[in-house]
């Protein structure tokens, strides 16, 4: 049973990784921000900085956000990427994880997560995502043009849609196991494999699924989330609370919980009470 756990894991991490190199090869630059948006100051620690080195560094073509671009991008941005750099919560650990979005704001790769125990922020964040780039620098990178944007979205599109169906197929299977394992006397390895699983799925899908208009996109802050468009814009800032499934909306007078499968922000205004609902996804 184990190893046909394992199994599936490594077929789902194959097919994850031999669509993350083909979608990249088809981008020529890849674009750093000067702030990432859980630092407090533009290339703080100077980890935009490190993320351009880094992505020269593996064969890329790295550029920093408001300098001068090459003609070819400035006549067509979207033969570039664009670089967000997520911060995960952990206990006595800084995670990062490296997104890159296409012209269309669609998240086309996310990085494995680089972690660190170093206490010192500019240390800890530098060892974190230098070990997120791992997967990138044996990726061999090479950019490979394409005829036309178009031809490069709808292919983009399709290999999507095929992949998100496989994903899902594995998903389907690694539940199936799970159940089983529940009905019997499971070793803690083996319900531990089928945790790291379900963990793998759930980052690679969330990599791989489309951009659908109003949906707003949960990263994970300290404290709470924060809650972005596909621009990516930051809509909402959301404190976590004693309770499960509530929160506290930063700078308003609100609340936001679940509700039958729907996340409700509840608030007043002319002292009448209201309600909308939010399509986010975590």
């Amino acid at each position: 049973m184990k190893t046909k756990i394992l199994s599936i894991i490594i077929v789902f991490l194959m097919t994850s990784s031999v669509f993350s190199q083909t979608t990249l090869n088809n981008y020529k630059y890849i674009i750093i921000p000067k702030k990432y948006g859980f630092l407090k100051s533009d290339d703080q620690f100077q980890l935009n900085s490190l993320t351009k080195f880094l992505f020269n560094k593996y064969g890329f073509e790295a550029l920093m956000e408001g300098e001068t671009y090459p003609d070819d991008l400035n006549a067509n941005r979207c033969l570039a990427l664009t670089t967000d750099v997520i911060k995960d919560s952990g206990f006595l650990k800084t995670k990062l994880q490296i997104e890159l979005r296409n012209c269309n704001g669609l998240t086309v790769y996310t990085s494995q997560e680089g972690e660190s125990r170093e206490k010192d922020y500019s240390k800890a964040y530098a060892e974190a995502l230098r070990n997120a780039f791992k997967e990138l620098q044996i990726m061999n990178y090479k950019y490979v043009p394409s005829g036309k944007t178009s031809e490069i979205t709808v292919q983009e599109t399709n290999n999507q849609t095929e992949v998100s169906k496989e994903i899902a197929q594995l998903r389907a299977e690694i539940q199936n196991l799970k159940q089983e394992k529940e009905t019997q006397a499971s070793p803690v390895s083996v319900v531990n494999d089928l945790q790291q699983a379900t963990e793998n799925s759930n980052t690679q899908v969330a990599s791989l699924a489309e951009n659908n208009s109003g949906v707003l996109y949960a990263q994970a802050i300290d404290n709470g989330f924060q809650l972005v468009d596909s621009s990516p814009k930051v809509i909402y800032k959301i404190k976590n609370t004693s309770m499960e499934n509530m929160f506290l909306v930063e700078g308003r007078n609100a609340t936001l919980y679940k509700k039958d499968n729907q996340w409700i922000m509840e608030y007043y205004e002319d002292n009448i009470l209201k309600q909308d609902v939010l399509n986010i996804k975590f």
